[in-house]
């Protein structure tokens, strides 16, 4: 990882999305015994969201469920290892891909789960999303925009979290869009400081060009490529310019001035974090624009050139 820079970050922004429920390592918390979840959905693609292969807006689901067994309930699935492995779903099954490592990867509201599918319950609100794509630049992708406006709303493993939007310049239109879109979901909006002890566990966007935010952490990630950030992009030459790389982890196209990312990551297990940020503030305008649950929708991160989204990693140029 990088040195920290000099540039701090001068102004924070605060929505405080809901309470935290409960402690995020209680098992089942938010489901009552045999109580059904609500509210759910399931989207089932291939190549990171490129092809939709199955999706239902109100799958079948009973009480106490498993991401496993709901699957299983509403897809044709055969799987390996005593049944915790997801081999084939509807005949797509892993393996190999143009010569690469593919397999089955799921995320709940947009976040990586923590366990597998067989021991991964279901909450009332979940957006699960099983992908079959190339593992070859990474096995790990914490957390996806696709998803969106989850976890946001209804969290992720039954608890739902504070929601914190930190913005570089808190006057500008950037800033000021990506807030009320959130707020525009019914959150309670609020003011907070970066590091007050109450917000330690807080789903955040950071709202800024990518030069301004790389004294946070998990901000630094995104220069370090998608085996460690899980973004198939990386900013270079001090955030002036963006790499947008192919499934493999293969830079596929290189882009300047104006150029928005909309992205997420975690670090060590913390609440993603997501990025409205881009090369400079035109490229923070660029991304704005695009933080839409209809251009989000099915993309693991989109790159934004001349207000044209580009889902993330770019298809093209697999060897």
């Amino acid at each position: 990882m990088q040195s920290p820079s000099t540039r701090k970050l001068r102004t924070r922004f605060t929505v405080a999305a809901a309470a935290i429920a409960l402690a995020a390592t209680v098992s089942g918390c938010g489901l009552g015994a045999g109580k059904t979840p609500s509210g759910s959905a399931l989207l089932v693609t291939q190549n990171f969201g490129a092809q939709t292969i199955a999706q239902a807006s109100k799958p079948k689901v009973v009480g106490a469920d498993t991401v496993m067994r709901l699957l299983e309930r509403n897809a044709a699935v055969t799987t390996r290892y005593g049944g915790g492995f997801v081999e084939s779903i509807d005949g797509h099954s892993g393996g190999s891909e143009d010569g690469q490592p593919d397999d089955w990867f799921f995320y709940v509201n947009g976040v990586q789960a923590g366990k597998g599918a067989a021991a991964t319950k279901v909450h009332s609100g979940d957006h699960i999303w099983w992908d079959r794509h190339i593992w070859a630049a990474t096995e790990s992708i914490p957390a996806v925009v696709g998803a969106y406006p989850e976890p946001f709303i209804d969290g992720y493993g039954g608890t739902r979290y504070p929601t914190r939007i930190e913005c570089t310049q808190t006057g500008s239109k950037a800033c000021k869009g990506v807030y009320n879109a959130i707020a525009g979901y019914g959150v309670i909006e609020g003011l907070g400081c970066l590091d007050c002890a109450e917000y330690n566990m807080s789903l955040r966007v950071l709202v800024g060009p990518y030069s301004t935010l790389v004294d946070d952490a998990t901000a630094d990630l995104l220069e370090q490529g998608p085996s460690t950030s899980g973004v198939y992009a990386r900013f270079i030459d001090g955030g002036r310019k963006l790499e947008l790389l192919n499934q493999v982890g293969g830079i596929a196209k290189t882009l300047g001035p104006g150029t928005g990312l909309v992205a997420a990551t975690r670090l060590r297990g913390a609440p993603p974090v997501w990025f409205v940020t881009g090369t400079d503030a035109a490229g923070v305008a660029a991304a704005e624009a695009a933080f839409t649950a209809g251009t989000l929708d099915g993309h693991f991160a989109i790159a934004v050139a001349n207000y044209v989204a580009e889902p993330l990693p770019l298809t093209s140029a697999v060897p």
